[in-house]
């Protein structure tokens, strides 16, 4: 079931979206070569409990986990593509590093993810990067009354295929808001006209993954939880969460 947000309910995801904002830019900060992926999970600890929100992935466990999730982020460096646990792994130059957070404040949640590079950047990744984003942003302007799940996911679909990168199968977007996975779901590719349609008061979490080899193909790591690219190319996140509105679609995850 999808429910539809009031404008004081959109305000105050709004707020649990800001949180994370705050705490991904901290961490971004914070990234530099010798750093660790848990100090960085440190930092945004430290933004959430400072704001007073509680982290929907710490103690997470879908179906598919074997342990609960045990950090506030998601750090997935160079071929990981997602659920990165965060570890004593250091940062090193030229690493491309995914970092995904979410807050639950007042009942409400943000999600919301970022892809960069530690260090001396490779154009190859800097590209790889920008196509994630763009992809995001083609995905957020497809977010409007009058459009379908399906015209969403064939922007994104379009501007990854268009740059020649792979799409992992089977994981995409999603709705959000009191909780941090609420249906409905947004593939990352798809046919437009199709798919729910698209209502005054929805909340997405749009997150756009791509795989610069080109294929689709992922497995989980010995953790259970982090997903790697079976050719070993480098992989980059991109996520916001949005709200539909009268006006447009409204990013409730930006800085």
């Amino acid at each position: 079931m999808v429910e539809l947000k009031t404008a004081q309910s959109i305000d105050a995801m709004r707020e649990a979206g800001r949180i994370v904002a705050q705490a991904l830019t901290a961490a971004r900060e914070a990234a530099a070569v010798g750093v660790s992926l848990l100090d960085l999970d440190q930092v945004a600890h430290d933004v959430l409990r400072e704001a007073g929100a509680s982290s929907p992935f710490l103690g997470y466990r879908p179906h598919f986990a074997p342990t609960p999730f045990p950090a506030v982020l998601c750090a997935s460096v160079n071929e990981a593509i997602v659920h990165g646990i965060p570890n004593a792994y250091r940062l090193r130059d030229g690493d491309l590093v995914s970092l995904d957070c979410g807050a639950q404040l007042a009942g409400w949640a943000g999600d919301s993810a970022i892809s960069f590079i530690v260090g001396t950047p490779r154009p190859e990744d800097e590209r790889l990067i920008r196509t994630a984003e763009s992809a995001l942003e083609a995905g957020i302007a497809a977010a409007v009354v009058g459009n379908r799940i399906g015209d969403i996911a064939h922007a994104i679909g379009t501007v990854c295929r268009k740059a020649g990168y792979g799409i992992p199968e089977d994981f995409g977007g999603h709705g959000i808001g009191r909780q941090m996975h609420e249906d409905p779901g947004v593939p990352n590719e798809g046919r437009p006209g199709r798919g729910m349609p698209l209502r005054v008061g929805m909340a997405l979490a749009i997150e756009p993954m791509v795989i610069a080899g080109g294929g689709d193909g992922y497995h989980p790591a010995p953790d259970g939880w982090t997903l790697r690219t079976n050719d070993g190319s480098r992989a980059a996140h991109a996520e916001h969460s949005v709200a539909i509105t009268e006006d447009g679609p409204r990013i409730l995850t930006a800085l």
